[in-house]
C-alpha cells in the first residue's frame, strides 16, 4: 500500500496544491489561459512526440486494442445518455451533456502523467492510443447530438458538421504530435541534441503543470449546485467505465499487462474539464457539468488508488478469460 500511495499522493498533492493556491491568492480564472495554453500546444505534444518518436512501429497497430478500449468508452456514452433520456423525458441536449461527463475521462492532463508514473515508459502507446480515438469519439458525438437536438444555432449541413468533425480532429494538438510522433517512429527520426534537450524540458513540466492548473481550474468553479444524475454520473464514471474496458480488453485477449492496466486505469479517471467547454459552448447543463468534473475528481481519489493497489499487487489479473 506504501508503494501506491507514493505514487498517488505527488500526483493527487499537485492538484491541491493548485485548488489550494487558487483559494489563497484569488486569480481570476482568465490568468490561466496561458499556462493552459502552454500545456496543450506545447508540454503534452512535446511529451507525446518524445515517447511515440522512440517506440517500435509495430506496437502502434494494435485495432483490436483500439476497439476494446474505445467501445468500451461508446458503451458508457450509451448507457448514460438512455439513463438521462429517461430520467429528463427525452432532452437530447442535456442527456449528452450527461452522457459525456460519464464518459470523457480527463485522460488528457492526468492520463498521461499517472500511467507513467505507475507503469513507466510502457504505457505510451496504450496511452497515446485510448487519448487519440476516445477523443474522436467524443469530438463526432458531442457536435452530432447537439445538431440532432436542435441546440446547434449554426444549422450547419451534413458535410459542413462532417467537416468540422475532421477539422477538429486534425488539429488538436494532442492528435498533431501523435501523428508526427508516430511519423518519427517509422522513418526512425531522431532531433539534433539540442533540440531534443528542449523537447525533454517540455515534456518533463506536462504532467506537473497540468495537475496544477487543474486543481486551480477546479478551485475557480465551486459547486453550487449537485445534479440529482450525479449518483449515475460517479457510479458510471469511476467504476462501470472501467469494469466494461476491462471485461473487453480480457475477453479480446493477448495483450500485455501493461497496456490492460493502462486502458483500464484511463477509463477509471473522472469526467475531463472539456465536458464543462463543450457544456458552455452549447449552453446546455452548464453549471452541473461543472459540478461533475469537481465530485468525480474527488471521488476519484479514492477510486483511482484502489484500482492502481488492486493493479499493483496482483488482485487485477491482466486476463480474465486467459
Amino acid at each position: 500500500m506504501a508503494n501506491v500511495i507514493g505514487l498517488v499522493l505527488p500526483f493527487f498533492g499537485l492538484i491541491l496544491l493548485g485548488f489550494v493556491t487558487a483559494r489563497i491568492t484569488r486569480q481570476p480564472l482568465d490568468a490561466l489561459g496561458w499556462m493552459n495554453t502552454f500545456i496543450i500546444y506545447v508540454a503534452l505534444p512535446a511529451l507525446f512526440f518524445n515517447l511515440l518518436s522512440r517506440t517500435p512501429v509495430e506496437q502502434l497497430a494494435q485495432w483490436r486494442f483500439v476497439l476494446g478500449a474505445t467501445f468500451g468508452t461508446y458503451i458508457v456514452f450509451s448507457l448514460m445518455f438512455v439513463i438521462a433520456v429517461l430520467r429528463s423525458g427525452g432532452d437530447v441536449a442535456e442527456s449528452t451533456v450527461k452522457a459525456l461527463a460519464a464518459a470523457y475521462g480527463n485522460i488528457g492532463y492526468m492520463g498521461p502523467g499517472l500511467a507513467l508514473l505507475a507503469f513507466g515508459e510502457d504505457a505510451v502507446v496504450p496511452v497515446a492510443l485510448v487519448f487519440c480515438f476516445d477523443n474522436t469519439l467524443h469530438f463526432v458525438m458531442a457536435p452530432l447530438m447537439m445538431a440532432l437536438s436542435g441546440r446547434d444555432a449554426t444549422h450547419q449541413s451534413p458535410l459542413q458538421l462532417a467537416f468540422g468533425v475532421v477539422k477538429r480532429v486534425f488539429t488538436h494538438p494532442f492528435i498533431l504530435s501523435t501523428i508526427v510522433g508516430v511519423g518519427a517512429a517509422v522513418v526512425s527520426f531522431q532531433p539534433p541534441a539540442a533540440i531534443q534537450t528542449l523537447l525533454n524540458y517540455l515534456a518533463n513540466a506536462a504532467a506537473p503543470c497540468a495537475l496544477f492548473a487543474m486543481g486551480v481550474t477546479l478551485a475557480l468553479r465551486p459547486l453550487r449546485r449537485v445534479p440529482s444524475d450525479m449518483v449515475f454520473i460517479v457510479a458510471i464514471k469511476l467504476a462501470v467505465h472501467p469494469v466494461i474496458v476491462y471485461l473487453l480488453l480480457s475477453w479480446i485477449g493477448n495483450f500485455p499487462p501493461i497496456w490492460v492496466y493502462s486502458g483500464v486505469l484511463l477509463a477509471a479517471l473522472p469526467t475531463a474539464t472539456n465536458v464543462f467547454v463543450i457544456a458552455q459552448q452549447y449552453g446546455v447543463w452548464v453549471e452541473r457539468a461543472s459540478a461533475s468534473v469537481l465530485i468525480t475528481t474527488t471521488a476519484s481519489v479514492a477510486t483511482v488508488t484502489a484500482l492502481l493497489f488492486a493493479m499493483t499487487n496482483g488482485w487485477l489479473p491482466p486476463d480474465l478469460f486467459p
